[in-house]
């Protein structure tokens, strides 16, 4: 599921190409970013059904070459270990996968089976899948281990596949990362007495609601924020300030103000770490040094009232 973090880069995002294309229209921008989330989720299963999908171009593999002429010894009688693989055997047979993959037309390994082949011919001349076949021991274990791995080491890195996807969806080149650690919480959390579900994309209602909130009440006082900001900034004239780092700047004070459940500190530490991926190289220390002088100003004021203890 989505988080934090990953949520706050969406709202980021949406903001910023609001600003730069000089767009007003505040409900297309909120569609459009939760429709963009939303098509995160589309990304995570096509990745685990990616390992369904090269099972099944291995056993195709292995069936025609029983049928040739001269097959060899090794070719009659296969290694069939990763065709039985319990995870992927599971993920195949998940009504909830396959209901998702229906309803979503998700298509892809349909229409563009090349990336099968390619990543199945990678798996197949790995060390990895070698030893795989070589393992003594049949056990849920060591095939969990293997799935893990093998998205690991090998459909996560690949560079033609995350090519392929940033070429589909252009938004999706800053969602690979995360979908693929989602991937593999996924795998690691799977248990043998488990049918695999894909699960929800929100962890709850409130992660949900505030994407809609961080971004239209960012949007709405963005110009208000502007006055705090350019106080705690006198020797920088607010064109001087990266447009990026002061967006962030703007959505910690919404953060500040509006979400009384949200630590003053963690709002802070959140848009310090986000900078560092996604603004200057000396960015986090000048929105740390703006928002501990911002906040400092709001709770002596009392416009910062948080629920909790422990919480400011």
């Amino acid at each position: 599921m989505i988080n934090r973090r990953h949520i706050r880069v969406k709202v980021m995002q949406s903001v910023y190409a609001m600003q730069q294309s000089h767009n007003d229209d505040i409900i297309r921008e909120e569609k459009f970013l939760k429709h963009s989330i939303l098509k995160m989720f589309d990304l995570y299963v096509l990745n685990i059904q990616l390992l369904v999908e090269v099972q099944k171009f291995a056993a195709k593999k292995i069936a025609l070459s029983k049928k040739k002429i001269l097959a060899t010894k090794e070719e009659l009688k296969p290694n069939t270990k990763f065709l039985e693989n319990k995870v992927i055997n599971a993920i195949a047979e998940s009504i909830s996968v396959e209901s998702y993959i229906e309803m979503n037309n998700l298509k892809n390994w349909e229409i563009d089976s090349e990336y099968v082949k390619i990543i199945f011919e990678e798996l197949q001349n790995s060390n990895l899948y070698k030893k795989y076949l070589d393992t003594v021991e049949n056990s849920f274990k060591v095939d969990k281990s293997f799935v893990i791995d093998f998205f690991k080491e090998i459909i996560a890195p690949n560079e033609k596949l995350a090519e392929y996807f940033e070429g589909e969806i252009i938004s999706w080149s800053d969602d690979i990362p995360f979908v693929n650690t989602w991937v593999v919480k996924s795998l690691s959390k799977f248990k043998e007495t488990s049918i695999f579900v894909v699960g929800s994309l929100y962890k709850d209602k409130d992660d949900e609601d505030f994407v809609s909130s961080l971004f239209t009440k960012t949007v709405l006082k963005h110009k208000t924020y502007e006055d705090d900001i350019s106080e705690k900034t006198p020797n920088w004239e607010s064109e001087r300030i990266a447009d990026m780092d002061m967006i962030l700047i703007k959505m910690a004070i919404t953060e500040f103000l509006n979400f009384p459940s949200i630590p003053t500190r963690v709002t802070i530490n959140e848009y310090i770490e986000i900078s560092k991926d996604y603004s200057t190289e000396k960015s986090s220390y000048f929105i740390n040094g703006v928002l501990d002088r911002i906040s400092k100003e709001y709770i002596s004021n009392k416009r910062i009232v948080k629920i909790g203890r422990g919480l400011i």
